[in-house]
């Protein structure tokens, strides 16, 4: 898997109201500064922000050469867009994979995906089913990478011993760091898969919750970025970047500064003790 630490995540691409040229420079701002992977998933935007992205792609399209895509399936939205969806639902069965695939394909105006992701873990998973169905899209050229998002050690098991997988999506911030103790990025390090991590930001309640625990992390982590002179959102980036996992981070930006500030966090190095007074904040208490 060969992807950049830093990935672009199009995931809001409907909300920012781009046109088609402002979409490209997007892109293009993305991959001067060695941004170089675009994180997606067939739902995200109501089913739109593929073709969105595929849009502006097709405006330049030597610049793909450059660049991986990222898709994930699995969850069926109640939506317009798939009026067969009577309920928001999980579906990894082997049709449901390949006619994302290809809609995916379609939309981002592309002959393969870089990665393939489950989006969610499915109850009704038939590992042997998808297995056989990745295998025949890698066989295609149309899959590359195979992974998952948002699974757990034991379902990563699962499906890593029909086909190897290359990375878990999960999530991680100074405000979320169940992954630290629950044996994912255990996981991660002990198979040498670098994990990716979504909403390293929390979302933006790290700067816009009044809580207890996100005041407590922000006073924390705003001495930190004092200490390196850095802004608070590259601090938390650093804060996730810090994990010997070597985690992937997607960031969910629009702005070409939101993205400097995510690539300026790799080459900040926080020490051990940093690193903790941060934990702690978020915890709430001292380290056992």
């Amino acid at each position: 898997m060969n992807l950049s630490t830093i990935v672009a995540g199009a995931m809001h691409m409907a909300r920012w109201n781009l046109t088609t040229a402002e979409r490209l420079v997007w892109i293009e701002d993305c991959l001067a500064l060695g941004i170089t992977s675009f994180d997606h998933a067939d739902i995200y935007g109501n089913y739109a922000v593929q073709n969105l992205f595929g849009e502006a792609l097709r405006l330049k399209p030597a610049l793909r050469q450059q660049m991986q895509l990222v898709g994930k399936c699995g969850i069926a939205l109640h939506s317009s867009q798939r009026p067969e969806h009577t309920l928001k639902h999980y579906n990894t069965s082997a049709q449901h994979i390949r006619n994302s695939v290809e809609a995916s394909l379609q939309s981002l105006g592309t002959d393969r995906l870089d990665l393939l992701l489950i989006h969610r873990p499915d109850p009704l998973m038939d590992a042997d089913e998808v297995a056989r169905c990745i295998e025949a899209l890698q066989h295609e050229g149309k899959v590359l990478d195979f992974g998952v998002s948002n699974h757990t050690v034991q379902q990563f098991e699962l499906l890593d011993s029909r086909i190897p997988l290359a990375t878990n999506q999960i999530e991680l911030s100074t405000l979320h760091t169940d992954a630290l103790l629950d044996g994912t990025l255990d996981q991660a390090q002990r198979l040498r898969r670098r994990p990716m991590v979504w909403s390293p930001l929390a979302g933006g309640r790290l700067f816009s919750d009044m809580g207890e625990q996100a005041s407590r992390t922000r006073a924390a982590l705003q001495a930190v970025a004092d200490e390196h002179g850095v802004n608070l959102a590259t601090a938390a980036y650093a804060w996730v970047l810090r994990h010997p996992s070597h985690p992937h981070l997607v960031t969910g930006t629009g702005r070409r500064a939101g993205l400097q500030e995510a690539v300026t966090a790799t080459q900040l190095h926080l020490s051990v003790q940093q690193w903790t007074r941060v934990w702690r904040a978020s915890m709430g208490h001292d380290v056992p």
